[in-house]
């Protein structure tokens, strides 16, 4: 009987007893945990809407294309960020600085939108050209419209096409990793 949450394969050195499996599991999870990952911004929102919009703390995203430019972020089917580029179809991808690793925190839960200071969370942002909500103290950023969504288990990968991006200050500010922080996500 499998322990619940535990999910194979398993290789062939490891038994068919709960425990094996348990330690496997864990050993996966520390090893995926090691892998080297950023710790990202995206912003989405449903385009016209200005209450729909959201800040959400991301780390499975990765450039997937070179022609045309394609990004990917993975985002969890009852995530609100996950509902408003499902249905906007429009998302930015936003780096943090490493000195501002205390703002990821602010967006693990959706926002409190202010659309007359132009805030989300009290952080000022600007739209992108897709209309996706781009915080303005980003070093960086990646504005992109969505071209192919693959659902992976519990998540979906959305691809999106890089129509804007430009840096917002110094092209060398230290960006943020999940090795900065106490934060772990996956695994």
């Amino acid at each position: 009987m499998a322990t619940p949450g535990v999910i194979g394969p398993f290789p062939p050195r490891i038994g068919d007893s709960e425990e094996e499996r348990d330690d496997y599991d864990r050993l996966r999870r520390r090893v995926l945990w090691s892998m080297p990952y950023g710790l990202y911004v995206i912003g989405s929102c449903i385009p016209g809407e200005p209450l729909k919009r959201n800040f959400m703390t991301a780390n499975w995203v990765t450039q997937v294309a070179f022609e045309p430019k394609l990004v990917g972020v993975g985002i969890e089917h009852g995530a609100l960020t996950h509902e408003l580029i499902s249905a906007g179809g429009v998302f930015s991808l936003l780096t943090v600085a490493r000195d501002d690793r205390a703002i990821v925190r602010k967006f693990t839960k959706p926002v409190e939108v202010d659309v007359a200071a132009m805030t989300l969370n009290g952080f000022p942002f600007h739209d992108g050209v897709t209309g996706a909500p781009i915080l303005d103290q980003a070093p960086a950023y990646l504005d992109c419209v969505v071209r192919q969504s693959v659902e992976l288990g519990g998540h979906t990968l959305f691809i999106g096409e890089v129509v804007d991006c430009d840096f917002q200050s110094d092209e060398d500010t230290p960006v943020l990793r999940m090795e900065d922080t106490r934060m772990s996500y996956g695994g």
